[in-house]
């Protein structure tokens, strides 16, 4: 069994922030694949069902954390201890600041960059977990990035942001058959994204 977890911030108020991109990826795989309604449990937002692959359905199970954000490890945690999950069938999709925005890059263990989400959960299982990172640009400066990732996204970035989301659950195949290259790949095949963040070039100078 799969655990797909999306990192966000509970409610309306957070619901179109960058910081909730995860929910929104997660949302979008939960409908493209039919999986079954939403019900509360291990203090998360879950939802079960199966993705089709060449050699079977693999049974997958969505997870949305309702602890906010940087206490997301303690979700994940409980899910994984109840459906006897190893960490490396963990997903987790969540928001980069240091990839331009939509761009996708899959990564399997490793630290958590500053991302305090990833840190909980690498402190609740360790960091041996699949990594499916979204990118939302940095804001040019550091003291900038606190209020970029809880600012909701701009209209502009909606030419991006859904086919970004629609992409990762038309591939979503690939990364249930274990593939995370491939799927990086035809996320980026199907979603093409420019590898430069303008602001962040702005701010070293470039």
């Amino acid at each position: 069994m799969l655990l797909i977890a999306g990192l966000g911030n509970p409610g309306a108020t957070y619901a179109k922030t960058r910081h909730n991109i995860g929910f929104m990826a997660v949302d979008e795989i939960a409908r493209r694949w039919g999986f079954g309604p939403f019900r509360s449990k291990f203090a998360s937002f879950v939802c079960e069902g199966a993705i089709a692959t060449p050699t079977g359905a693999v049974r997958a199970l969505i997870l949305k954390p309702q602890t906010f954000y940087n206490e997301s490890g303690r979700a994940v945690s409980e899910a994984l201890k109840f459906f006897k999950i190893e960490p490396e069938n963990l997903v987790v999709f969540y928001d980069e600041i240091d990839l331009a925005p939509g761009r996708f890059r899959m990564k399997a263990g490793g630290g958590a960059a500053g991302n305090n989400g990833v840190r909980s959960i690498t402190a609740s299982v360790g960091p041996y977990f699949r990594r499916a990172r979204l990118g939302t640009g940095h804001p040019g400066q550091k003291e900038l990035v606190h209020g970029h990732v809880l600012s909701e996204f701009h209209k502009a970035d909606q030419q991006w942001v859904g086919p970004l989301i629609e992409a990762v659950a038309e591939a979503a195949p690939l990364l249930a058959a274990g593939e995370d290259e491939k799927y990086q790949t035809e996320v980026m095949r199907l979603a093409p994204a420019d590898k430069a963040d303008p602001r962040k070039a702005a701010r070293d100078g470039a």
